[in-house]
């Protein structure tokens, strides 16, 4: 398809989307659901990240949200939920931000998430511990962190149960903290050390269960240590054999996590997600369905009840955007040009006048909710002249989402650690698509 197209009932369903006072029909939307994820079409677009710090805000505030949690990975979230709640750790939780070095950092360590972490703490202050909103990674990828951290905490609480730690610690010291070169060696030979970090986990959830000296916060770090460890062997294990395999334990993962979190915080608790759109808009609704792929949106959909989760999808049409031309490559501030003819973002251009609009899906969807179309997904590797080629998912954007906001023009975010290069592990989603 080419040229300008416009649809009258685009116009008849967007809504403004300039003060956080327009934000009035999504709190309506989200009502009583537990579990609201919000999305973005990028991991480095300001719009984004400001307004889902604008919208968590107002569910924090107004609707008694028990924390936040992030695609990110647990050990280093942990060390910001400890600032943010006053717990441990400096008073300004930018410095713990600032600590992240896992590429891509820019993702969390950010001026926008600064800013929502700064304002948590701020929150929390005048409240008591029990009540305090939390900040959590979801993520896989901490595999020698998290391990490094269930090691250091029973050396510190209790020391006679050190020895199968120590086993899991023992099993993976010949791949030199390489993830990926634990990867291709259990590809060559059928052996692995998932019996070891799995014993670990046992051992801890049995120890934990039954130790009254542990605190309940500390004792559930530590397991959770110990679930992203057996979490991240079993991606690693998996990414090397290709296929859907190794997205989906990812997204299991970060689905088991944040159904725990919900336990931990306690009956009526409820949770703000930030994730990727391909994380969180419902896989069914894509193409990703037809590969095997699940996601985090679908599973909580699954689990929850559609009524109990609000999924909340951005994008925007051209602007600008931090990522990098290769994984591990210096961070870039680069262009964002205009989306692909047909696109939903080129249906939006076309139909508004407006730099921003919020769109929530009605029961009985309009056309261009209900058909198929190209929806754009930049990953943190990107390259803007190839997008013909492609950087969109296939999508029925109102049964994806409950919920759209989209901004014509956007723009990138601002990086704590400047503009550099760095290094890290490798992803697949979205950018090999």
């Amino acid at each position: 398809m080419s040229g300008s197209e416009r649809d009258p009932q685009v116009q008849e369903l967007a809504r403004p989307l300039r003060d956080r006072g327009d934000l009035d029909p999504l709190l309506e939307r989200i009502g009583s659901a537990r579990i609201v994820l919000l999305g973005e079409a990028s991991h480095g677009t300001h719009e984004y990240y400001a307004w889902r710090t604008a919208l968590t805000r107002r569910l924090v505030t107004e609707a008694g949200f028990s924390f936040v949690a992030v695609e990110g990975d647990w050990p280093d979230c942990h060390r910001v939920n400890c600032s943010v709640t006053l717990a441990t750790g400096p008073e300004d939780p930018g410095e713990v931000l600032q600590g992240y070095a896992r590429w891509p950092t820019w993702m969390w360590a950010n001026e926008e998430v600064a800013d929502l972490t700064r304002w948590l703490r701020e929150h929390n202050a005048g409240r008591p511990p029990a009540e305090r909103v939390g900040f959590h990674g979801l993520d896989v990828y901490s595999l020698w962190e998290s391990l490094q951290a269930v090691l250091d905490h029973l050396r510190e609480h209790d020391p006679e149960h050190v020895a199968t730690a120590l086993a899991a610690f023992r099993c993976f010291e010949p791949y030199a903290e390489d993830p990926q070169a634990y990867a291709r060696a259990t590809r060559l030979v059928p052996t692995s050390c998932e019996d070891e970090v799995v014993a670990l986990l046992g051992d801890l959830r049995a120890r934990t269960a039954t130790d009254g000296r542990w605190e309940r916060d500390a004792a559930f770090d530590a397991e959770q240590n110990a679930q992203a460890a057996a979490g991240a062997e079993a991606y690693y294990r998996a990414m090397v054999r290709g296929g859907p395999t190794s997205w989906n334990v990812r997204d299991v993962h970060m689905a088991d996590t944040l159904d725990r979190l919900l336990e931990h915080h306690g009956p009526g608790s409820r949770a703000v997600v930030w994730e990727h759109n391909t994380h969180v808009g419902d896989a069914r609704y894509t193409d990703m369905a037809e590969v095997g792929m699940v996601n985090v949106g679908q599973l909580a959909r699954e689990r929850h009840g559609a009524d109990d989760v609000v999924i909340v999808g951005f994008g925007s049409h051209h602007g600008s955007v931090i990522a990098a031309d290769e994984w591990g490559a210096p961070t870039e501030r680069m262009p964002l040009p205009p989306a692909r003819p047909g696109s939903v973002e080129a249906l939006l251009h076309d139909s508004l006048t407006e730099n921003s609009a919020l769109f929530v899906a009605p029961p009985d969807l309009p056309g261009w909710l209900a058909e198929e179309r190209a929806h754009r997904a930049v990953g943190v590797v990107y390259h803007p002249g190839a997008e013909r080629w492609g950087n969109y998912v296939p999508t029925v954007l109102g049964r994806r989402y409950d919920a759209f906001c989209w901004f014509d023009e956007s723009r990138a975010l601002t990086p704590l650690h400047g503009v550099h290069a760095s290094g890290g592990e490798q992803e697949t989603w979205p950018d090999a698509v």
